[in-house]
């Protein structure tokens, strides 16, 4: 008999408040140790550290590029099939569980830590980029129509459906694990029914969680370095405050300390709070460049991009560097799938955090739907309007395009009515995102190396932020932008590996599950029973039919031999 604990079922799961645990010494002295030592190793050694990363930044793109793509792919599958299959009923959490947080509160804490500043950065800078410089498996132009279309769906691909997916697969395993098997808030807790519950809080269990961290850790970190970048060239234009070096490791001390007095304040008061409050400063950009902008084109573009994103959604998430420019690939579709990979464990695991009660069906449609809607109206009217104002001429933003993506956004704006105003506002924006995504990824470093504690001490999370922000600090001093997208593409690489089995681990948990109905009420299991229907009439009607003519022969054969 085995000696594997048995998870409780939905209903004797105590779940209606968070828990608390105590920190594994062993999962955050080793994490804290390795990560200590890959800044102290790029800070010292700058140029081995740039040999070595490049060198194998090359290798990567050259021989696993395909797997970045696929996996990508698998993700997106996936999740449209979980949610509209029979394990949408599932709960999570108990039977009867209510949502902890309203609607709103969830969406708004959902986007801001899914992708608050990298939207700040290339919302306007990578339609822009794509726009002057096309994708070359496009074939279009520079700067026409074509291009312009381009520019969006490429945008609306790196942007929407799959990034949210892989944050889906991520949320869904750990969320199932920890409320509706209450096993905790951990990476490992989703991988019991491939591991066992023994080697899940082994060393096996600690080796995931580790690659986790790492993932967490330079995921988060890239995403601070281009929120630093943005802030310095906001008061560069607001204030004319010199966009160096020192003033953006200047702004990461300064919003590292806002972060950690968010982080006291706890999730229901400072995560939330400021999470709300970017929700609606965003909004009121976007509304204003939509009245004051080019109203009527925006409109348009919002159908017209939808459309040809869709049309050409295949091709474009199927594209390798076998045909195309590797290079570009990796610049940018294999840079963002990294990102977005190395972001799982923490966006999966806030999702998964403030996600309790809700179904699965409404957990995967409300993380795949309600960001990407918002993302397509956001690219449409920031991106769109640079579009539109460089295409006629009205404004000039080659050059901010030229001086880095960071500068794309307030050129714009300074484009436009009040522009001052504005891009001030743009980079307060930046700042409270920078809050929100550091304080959120600290909370997920926290329960990660606490056994998945809902609530982790609040010091271990101050102590992993401020290790997120120097290494962030750290790498921009090293090689700016460049080591932050080389950093991200090196730890995602067995991160992908990781996301793959939880693919697998999840889809055997919720086949199992008794919150999902029978089998037979399943779409799939549906067209398979057709399908072994038919099977079965044509075996019915041929098989048993040549059968009997056989006998029948042989029958007569013996008839006849006894007659002679």
């Amino acid at each position: 008999m085995s000696t594997e604990p048995i998870d409780p079922s939905p209903s004797e799961i105590p779940h209606s408040r968070p828990v608390h645990a105590a920190p594994d010494r062993v999962l955050v002295t080793i994490g804290m140790a390795a990560v200590a030592a890959v800044v102290l190793w790029a800070w010292l050694g700058e140029e081995s550290f740039d040999s070595v990363s490049s060198t194998s930044l090359t290798w990567v793109l050259n021989n696993f590029g395909w797997l970045f793509v696929v996996a990508a792919d698998v993700f997106l599958v996936l999740c449209l099939v979980i949610a509209f299959s029979r394990f949408g009923r599932i709960r999570l959490g108990r039977d009867d569980a209510e949502p902890e947080f309203g609607n709103l509160a969830w969406i708004a804490m959902m986007f801001s830590a899914g992708m608050g500043i990298g939207l700040m950065f290339y919302g306007v800078g990578e339609p822009l980029t794509h726009f002057l410089a096309p994708p070359p498996a496009s074939g279009a132009q520079p700067e026409s129509a074509a291009a312009a279309r381009t520019a969006m769906e490429y945008s609306f691909f790196h942007w929407t459906l799959t990034p949210w997916a892989i944050y889906g697969i991520a949320g869904l395993a750990l969320a199932y694990a920890g409320f509706r098997k209450g096993r905790g808030n951990r990476l490992s807790a989703a991988f019991v029914p491939l591991i066992g519950a023994r080697r899940a809080v082994s060393w096996q269990g600690r080796v995931i969680d580790l690659l986790a961290v790492f993932a967490t850790v330079f995921g988060t970190a890239t995403s601070l370095g281009l929120g630093a970048l943005q802030v310095a060239e906001g008061l560069d234009i607001t204030a004319g405050v010199d966009a160096t070096r020192t003033s953006e490791l200047v702004i990461i001390g300064a919003l590292s300390a806002a972060f950690v007095v968010s982080a006291f304040s706890g999730l229901h008061r400072g995560v939330k709070w400021l999470s709300t409050l970017n929700i609606v400063l965003a909004a009121a950009v976007m509304v204003f460049v939509f009245l004051v902008g080019p109203t009527v084109y925006i409109l348009d573009t919002i159908p017209a991009s939808v459309g040809g994103y869709l049309q050409n959604l295949l091709p474009m998430a199927t594209r390798t560097g076998a045909f195309s420019d590797h290079a570009w690939l990796g610049a940018w579709t294999i840079f963002y799938w990294a990102w977005w990979l190395s972001w799982a464990p923490f966006v999966g695991t806030f999702i998964a955090r403030i996600s309790h009660g809700r179904s699965v069906r409404e957990f995967l449609i409300g993380v795949l739907l309600v960001p990407s809607g918002a993302t397509v109206i956001w690219f449409c009217v920031m991106g769109g309007t640079a579009l539109r104002l460089q295409s006629t001429g009205e404004a000039d933003l080659a050059g901010a395009v030229a001086d880095g993506a960071e500068a794309s956004l307030f050129a714009m704006l300074d484009a436009l009515p009040i522009g001052s105003v504005t891009s001030f506002i743009a980079m307060v924006l930046v700042m409270t995102y920078f809050v929100t995504s550091a304080d959120s990824a600290s909370l997920v470093m926290g329960s990660l190396t606490s056994r998945g504690a809902l609530h982790p001490p609040t010091l271990l999370v101050v102590v992993w932020g401020v290790l997120m922000a120097s290494v962030a600090a750290v790498l921009l001093v090293v090689g700016g932008l460049d080591s932050l997208q080389t950093a991200t593409i090196l730890v995602a690489l067995p991160f992908v590996v990781v996301m793959l089995l939880l693919c697998w681990s999840l889809v055997r948990e919720l086949r199992e599950d008794p919150g999902a109905g029978p089998a037979r009420h399943h779409a799939l299991h549906g067209l398979a029973d057709v399908v072994r229907t038919m099977v079965g009439d044509v075996v019915t009607e041929q098989g048993p039919s040549r059968h009997h003519r056989l006998r029948r022969a042989a029958k007569a054969r013996r008839e006849s031999d006894d007659d002679t």
